[in-house]
């Protein structure tokens, strides 16, 4: 066995890089998000919502740990709100039907594409 084979695929698997692209439109997004709502508005868009529920399900994160990572790439990236528990489980159980389902059935690198729109987009590295 080749253990530094091994090593290198284990570490990459654990690597996130996050394109801050999604900020692009993020005033837009949120702007038309909170349009016409009652209440409270939205501080975190559907996009944001989406990645953070993806990052959730592929680390097996619970909420109280998802919400310390916003607290984390809040500190990296301002313009990224904080979230809470409860407002982070709402808004990723208001998702449809478990869309990242079956990320962990490959052993290939995952790209998860999230666009302004809300839509999230799977493709390993070989499709």
């Amino acid at each position: 066995m080749d253990w530094q084979k091994i090593d290198e695929k284990l570490i990459k698997r654990g690597e996130l890089i996050v394109d801050i692209d999604l900020l692009k439109h993020h005033e837009e997004e949120l702007k038309a998000v909170n349009q016409g709502k009652n209440g409270r508005p939205f501080r975190m868009t559907a996009s944001y919502i989406q990645l953070l529920a993806a990052v959730r399900y592929l680390y097996q994160m619970p909420y109280r740990q998802l919400e310390g990572f916003t607290n984390t790439l809040h500190k990296l990236v301002p313009a990224l709100p904080t979230g809470d528990y409860s407002g982070l489980r709402r808004r990723i159980l208001s998702l449809p039907v478990n869309p990242y389902r079956n990320l962990k059935e490959t052993s290939e690198p995952i790209s998860i594409a999230v666009d302004s729109t809300g839509s999230a987009s799977r493709r390993s590295a070989a499709g």
